[in-house]
């Protein structure tokens, strides 16, 4: 075990998965070893006595009606009326589906924590830890890692559970950018990382 990454503690631990939804899933050019990695992943960590929470994004009308045209990112959606509620694409992917006990939490933006509980959610569970999964790399990752390291979360990223459109923009925030704020780890090596 690499000392420069710390020992990780199953009881203030939870796994964050993000964004694995239909809609999401189909800006990558394949994601079917990404979500069969990402359940084995889920395995390990629910047999190790880990939590696991989910973050998914998805609009009502209101919230549609809410998003201001000043929103470059969010307002082309209002009119596509995408990620929608209670539609098979903005749906949790059924090879990832909930257990009960998980967090779940809804966002209408790209970060985790910006239009949530959250952060409230985490701390009545005393988790000050965070292992993140998602897509994208560039956009519920950044936003959520740079989120949790100014809410003074320990986070690891899990580099093989996280996708981006393009490899290069991955490759950069997992070795450039993410490890001053992340450790930044494979699902191979979670269990390494795993204290008593």
């Amino acid at each position: 075990m690499s000392e420069s990454v710390p020992t990780i503690d199953r009881r203030h631990t939870m796994l964050l998965v993000m964004d694995y939804q239909p809609a999401i899933l189909t800006n990558l050019s394949d994601s079917t070893d990404l979500i069969a990695r990402t359940a084995e992943t889920m395995t390990l960590v629910r047999n190790e006595g880990i939590a696991v929470g989910y973050v998914w994004v998805a609009f009502s009308d209101a919230d549609y009606d809410a998003i201001p045209k000043t929103n470059k990112g969010f307002s082309a959606i209002t009119s596509t009326r995408r990620l929608a509620m209670d539609t098979p694409e903005s749906a949790i992917h059924a090879a990832l589906a909930p257990e009960p006990g998980d967090l779940i939490v809804r966002k209408i933006r790209v970060g985790a924590f910006s239009t949530t509980d959250l952060h409230q959610q985490l701390q009545q569970r005393e988790i000050d830890t965070l292992i993140l999964a998602g897509i994208s790399t560039s956009g519920v990752i950044l936003s959520t890692l740079r989120d949790a390291a100014d809410k003074d979360y320990r986070v690891y990223v899990l580099e093989d559970c996280c996708a981006d459109r393009t490899s290069e923009v991955h490759n950069l925030l997992m070795q450039k950018v993410f490890p001053n704020q992340a450790y930044v780890i494979s699902s191979a090596d979670l269990p390494v990382y795993l204290g008593d």
